[in-house]
């Protein structure tokens, strides 16, 4: 029996070149805004913080942040 992933929140673990799947889901959350965003659309994330984010201007504004407040 197949378990439907649809609607259902993914885990991953993010590395340099990609990303692995650790818990089944069609989507994760952006660090920055929560918006979904689905594993097909994913491209952009942090391996040093383990967050995903929607768009290239939204992982620059998460970097800036970490860096604010070391």
């Amino acid at each position: 029996m197949l378990i439907a992933s649809r609607n259902r929140l993914a885990r991953l673990q993010y590395g340099p070149n990609g990303f692995r799947v650790l818990a089944p889901g069609d989507h994760v959350l952006c660090a920055v805004t929560g918006a979904p965003i689905g594993l097909d659309e994913l491209r952009y994330w942090s391996v040093a913080r383990q967050e995903a984010y929607a768009s290239a201007e939204l992982s620059v504004q998460a970097a800036l942040d970490t860096a604010r407040k070391a």
